[in-house]
């Protein structure tokens, strides 16, 4: 057991949902927007980040309430973990651990959490933006240091950006001092985002082909990865950055290319179904580098009604012998039913939870 004693307050349709007693395996089942998957952005936000939906905090609150709402869990009953918002600062996320106040991104060290939802079909054939998101999720759940590396390369990357833009030629002292910054930061990140590319691609190569999609990952950098190549970079860039006013080397244009094992196919160009099966087996093995070195979570909406007996049957195989507490939602049960007898199941309806036995 990771998670237990959870509850949502005042959040989204939630007014005050409590889910006790979980297991491995939990399942939300219930009817198109009756607030299963806004259990699931509940729980993602205990992770540093803006959770499964990006959402803006305000956006969050019951639409019935004050502005405000609360989360809290117990993690393996000895931590007890929260955030929300208060009514009078709807802009101000807090984040507390057993009582004291914490930053966000230290959700990490205590928790780690992934998620795959539909919104992600799309992942291969959006920006390279989504999955440079999609890349440092998965590397804040095996290093969390890399949310407050990742932090500092955004601090960095708009100041640097700002200057680049002032109508006045910019200190090349200021320049010196912000680059410097960015390239310690930038290099901390884009060498952590080829470790975890890296471990990825090793656990894939060793999968069969089916019954999932096998995917080859590739981690494409958009910059040098050691710290004084990075810094040279750019100091070399700026007469071209200046006129492009923003910064045109580095991590912030990194991608993570994807193929399909077999078919040396691009996963942009594969069917909706192989990409969808990819994204299951980067999930899984990502999943299986977790290892126990701190609890995990796993999120996964509305995927199993969309797989095949035989498909579903491995998904379960493997999500039990992973270490990750499972979170599954649905709009009935029969798709879990290999897996009903071991779950915790709560019928979801109108922004409630209620366990049934």
């Amino acid at each position: 057991m990771v998670l237990d004693r959870i509850s949502l307050t005042r959040f989204r349709n939630h007014r005050g949902t409590r889910l006790e007693d979980t297991a491995k395996f939990n399942l939300l089942v219930g009817e198109n927007g009756a607030g299963k998957t806004n259990v699931l952005e509940a729980l993602s936000l205990l992770a540093p980040g803006r959770g499964i939906r990006r959402a803006a905090l305000a956006d969050m609150a019951g639409q019935h309430g004050d502005g405000s709402f609360a989360i809290s869990a117990a993690l393996d009953q000895t931590v007890q973990l929260g955030t929300g918002i208060r009514a009078e600062r709807p802009g101000r996320r807090i984040v507390q651990a057993n009582g004291a106040e914490i930053a966000a991104v230290q959700l990490g060290e205590w928790l780690s959490i992934g998620w795959l939802t539909p919104a992600m079909d799309r992942l291969f054939a959006d920006g390279a933006g989504a999955r440079r998101r999609f890349l440092d999720r998965l590397v804040v759940a095996l290093e969390p240091r890399h949310a407050r590396q990742a932090t500092r390369l955004d601090t960095a990357l708009r100041e640097r950006n700002r200057l680049l833009a002032d109508a006045a030629e910019p200190d090349p002292r200021w320049l010196d001092a912000i680059e410097a910054q960015l390239a310690e930061a930038g290099s901390a990140v884009a060498q952590a985002r080829a470790r975890v590319v890296d471990r990825l691609g090793a656990t894939l190569v060793t999968l069969p082909d089916a019954p999932f999609a096998r995917p080859e990952l590739c981690y494409q950098p958009g910059g040098p990865l050691q710290p004084e190549d990075l810094a040279r970079a750019l100091a070399e860039g700026r007469r071209r950055d200046r006129a492009a006013q923003r910064s045109l080397t580095g991590p912030h244009r990194d991608d993570l290319v994807v193929t399909m094992a077999g078919k040396d196919q691009r996963a942009a160009d594969c069917s909706t179904g192989e990409q969808k099966a990819m994204l299951i087996a980067i999930t899984l093995a990502h999943a299986g580098l977790l290892g126990g070195e701190r609890p995990s979570l796993l999120l996964l909406d509305e995927v199993a009604a969309h797989l095949d007996p035989q498909r579903r049957e491995a998904l379960f195989d493997r999500l039990r012998r992973g270490s990750a507490q499972v979170w599954l939602t649905g709009t009935e049960l029969a798709p879990f039913s290999d897996i009903a007898g071991e779950a915790a199941v709560w019928q979801v309806a109108g922004g409630s939870a209620v366990r049934t036995p």
